[in-house]
């Protein structure tokens, strides 16, 4: 049984990981919109993303553009994160469903793990993006 001190530590860190993990579904609430407007708010000029099958950029005018032309390649797509780790130093570990069409294919299903990392005003520094399944970028 925790005593009223243990109970408070493990209350605040409870807490603490909290807002971060409202940020990561708040992002992905953005990304599930599709609408590019949503999700520039949480890109800067100095943000880092790797989504494969294209090569790492930079930038948010560059990012937009990616998921822009991600978007188009789709009838529907969405993403359902599973579960989120705390990897330390604003920067966390997610696994997501990722569920959709294709345009002119069959549906389409894929696991990603993400690691992300938020600046201490909630932007994203860093995000890159692992998949299970690379068949279906072929």
């Amino acid at each position: 049984m925790l005593n009223k001190n243990q109970f408070s530590v493990f209350h605040v860190y409870k807490r603490k990981l909290q807002p971060m993990n409202c940020k990561i579904s708040h992002f992905m609430q953005d990304l599930n919109s599709l609408n590019l407007q949503e999700l520039e708010k949480w890109f800067t000029d100095e943000t880092v993303i790797w989504i494969p099958p294209a090569k790492e950029i930079s930038g948010k005018t560059r990012i937009l553009a990616l998921f822009r032309a991600i978007f188009r390649r789709y009838e529907k797509i969405e993403w359902n994160v599973s579960e989120i780790f705390n990897l330390g130093n604003d920067k966390y570990f997610y696994l997501t469903d990722s569920l959709g069409n294709l345009l002119g294919r069959n549906s389409y299903r894929n696991q990603i793990c993400t690691v992300i990392q938020f600046s201490e005003s909630g932007k994203i520094l860093y995000l890159s993006d692992y998949f299970k399944d690379t068949e279906s970028f072929n």
